[in-house]
């Protein structure tokens, strides 16, 4: 496979073919990029990251086997250079938040125009960092929010599954008073009013996944 040494040579990893079909077309038209062979799982994208070394990798952030930023982690423990878009339909701050300190050098909206994610590709590739505008004003609005600790993360998870205190309790084997203090400061860092509401807020940003 030969390519313009000029071009910008792109990695799509992503488990959707009508998305990396849309992404091929975007990309062999224009004159300036050239597409490598894609991948539809976290490992394959590697193997591929290895083989080709990609110039912009565009990593959807929820695959088959491992997800995106566990994808893009190893890949930059391997490369640390590795230049990498996350590509996804969430919004979640917390996510973004990851991604970032993982080493993400964009994240753009699979909803967001062709010429976004063209502009995102030239951006990232001349070493500048691209977000989406909704992702950015998501991230603003939760600037300086206290996180959730990892404990109160796996109770919110036993909420979010329907489970009561005294069986939070059993299952993380901490008393139910624990899980009662937990909840309340879980509600308090969410702005929650209730379980229901907390459980919403941590879903949308993307602190848990059902």
């Amino acid at each position: 496979m030969t390519f313009n040494p000029a071009s910008i040579r792109v990695l799509t990893v992503d488990d959707h073919p009508l998305m990396r079909q849309g992404i091929a077309v975007m990309i062999e038209n224009q004159p300036d990029m050239a597409l490598l062979p894609q991948a539809a799982t976290a490992n394959e994208g590697i193997r591929i990251f290895r083989e080709h070394r990609p110039d912009v990798t565009l990593m959807d952030l929820r695959l088959p086997d491992i997800g995106g930023i566990d994808a893009l982690i190893a890949i930059r423990n391997e490369f640390p250079d590795a230049r990498v878009i996350m590509l996804t339909t969430f919004e979640g701050d917390v996510e973004v938040q990851r991604a970032l300190a993982a080493g993400a050098r964009g994240y753009v909206l699979k909803s967001s125009p062709a010429d976004e994610l063209v502009q995102a590709i030239r951006q990232v590739h001349a070493g500048k960092k691209r977000l989406s505008a909704p992702i950015a004003t998501r991230l603003a609005e939760n600037l300086g929010q206290e996180s959730l600790t990892p404990r109160e993360v796996e109770v919110l998870m036993q909420v979010a599954e329907g489970n009561r205190n005294q069986d939070i309790a059993g299952r993380l084997n901490i008393s139910e008073e624990t899980v009662k203090v937990h909840i309340k400061h879980i509600m308090e860092k969410l702005g929650a009013r209730d379980r229901t509401q907390a459980i919403t807020i941590a879903i949308r940003r993307g602190i848990i996944a059902l």
